[in-house]
C-alpha cells in the first residue's frame, strides 16, 4: 500500500511540471526545451540556499524568480534574436548546466538534517508518504486556482489568442511577442518551483536531474487528454494532474514486472509514445467500424 501512496505522491508533485508545460506545449503550441535546464536550476537554487541556512520557504520562492529569468532569456532569444524556439530553449538549457554547477559548487547537494518545506509539524504527524500527497495537493490546488483565474482575465485571453492564431492576435493589437515571453516566464517559473519542491522531497539536488523531464511532463499532458477526451481548458488543467498520477501508477506497474530503475527514461518514452498513438488507433478503429457497417448495408 505504501508504494502506491508514494507513486500517487510523486504523481501529484510532478504534476506541477505537466501543468506548467501545458502553457507552452498546448496554448503556445511549441515544446520548450528550457524546462530541462530550469527544473534543475530551481532545484539547485533552493537546495543550495537551504544548505546555507536560508528559510526553505524563501528558498523555494526564489526558485520562481530564477525559473522566470530562464524563461525570459529564452523568450528574448526567440522573439528579439529570431532564434528558433527549439534552439533557443536548448541554448538556455545548456547554459543552465554551468550555472547550476556554480550555484551548488559540486555535482550534487544533500539536504540531510536540513529543514525543508516538508518539515512542517502537521506533515510529520501524517503516515509515511502522505506528507507529499497533502502538501502536493495544497500546492497544485493553488497553482491551478491561479492559472484558471489568470486565463479568464483579459491578459490571459490575449495569451490564449496568441497561441491560437498569432497573426490574427497581432491584427487585434495584441503584443504577441510580449505574450510569448510572458508564457515562457510563467511556465519556467512554475517548472523551477516544481524542481525545488521535488528536490526537497527527494532530499537532494543533482546536476543531471533535469535529463528527460520534458518527456515526463508531456506524458502527464498526453495521458490526461487521452483518458478524458474533449474537455474545457480548465478541465484539461485538472486532467493533466490526474494524467500525472496515472503515469506514475503505470510506471510502478511496469517496474513491478521486473524492469530496472535504469530503464526509467526508456519506459517513460515508450509510455508517452503509446499514449500519443492511442488517438490515431481510435480513429482507425472507428473508420474500420464505419467501413464495415457500410459494407453490410451494401449487401
Amino acid at each position: 500500500m505504501s508504494i502506491i501512496v508514494s507513486s500517487i505522491s510523486q504523481g501529484i508533485l510532478w504534476a506541477i511540471l505537466g501543468v506548467a508545460l501545458y502553457l507552452t506545449f498546448r496554448i503556445l503550441n511549441f515544446a520548450d526545451m528550457t524546462v530541462e535546464g530550469s527544473f534543475p536550476l530551481g532545484a539547485s537554487t533552493a537546495v543550495a540556499m537551504i544548505a546555507h541556512g536560508v528559510n526553505p520557504f524563501l528558498a523555494t520562492a526564489t526558485s520562481l524568480i530564477v525559473g522566470a529569468a530562464a524563461g525570459l532569456i529564452t523568450g528574448l532569444l526567440y522573439t528579439k534574436g529570431k532564434i528558433p524556439i527549439l534552439l533557443a530553449g536548448i541554448l538556455v538549457m545548456t547554459a543552465c548546466l554551468s550555472i547550476n554547477l556554480r550555484i551548488m559548487g559540486s555535482a550534487n547537494i544533500s539536504l540531510l538534517d536540513q529543514k525543508t518545506i516538508f518539515s512542517l509539524s502537521f506533515l510529520n504527524d501524517l503516515p509515511k508518504y502522505f506528507d507529499g500527497v497533502v502538501l502536493g495537493l495544497i500546492v497544485i490546488a493553488i497553482i491551478l486556482g491561479f492559472l484558471i483565474w489568470f486565463l479568464q482575465t483579459e491578459l490571459g485571453q490575449a495569451f490564449i489568442a496568441t497561441g491560437d492564431n498569432k497573426v490574427m492576435a497581432a491584427a487585434f493589437g495584441i503584443k504577441t511577442d510580449r505574450m510569448t515571453i510572458m508564457g515562457l516566464m510563467v511556465s519556467n517559473a512554475l517548472i523551477a518551483f516544481g524542481g525545488a519542491v521535488i528536490a526537497q522531497n527527494n532530499g537532494f539536488a543533482d546536476i543531471n536531474m533535469g535529463i528527460g523531464i520534458i518527456v515526463i511532463a508531456l506524458a502527464s499532458i498526453i495521458i490526461g487528454e487521452v483518458a478524458f477526451g474533449d474537455l474545457s481548458l480548465n478541465q484539461r488543467l485538472v486532467a493533466v494532474v490526474i494524467g500525472s498520477i496515472i503515469y506514475r501508477l503505470v510506471l510502478l506497474a511496469v517496474l513491478q514486472l521486473g524492469f530496472s530503475t535504469n530503464d526509467l527514461n526508456l519506459i517513460s518514452s515508450l509510455i508517452l509514445a503509446i499514449a500519443m498513438m492511442i488517438p490515431q488507433a481510435r480513429k482507425f478503429l472507428k473508420l474500420e467500424k464505419v467501413l464495415h457497417m457500410g459494407g453490410k448495408a451494401n449487401d
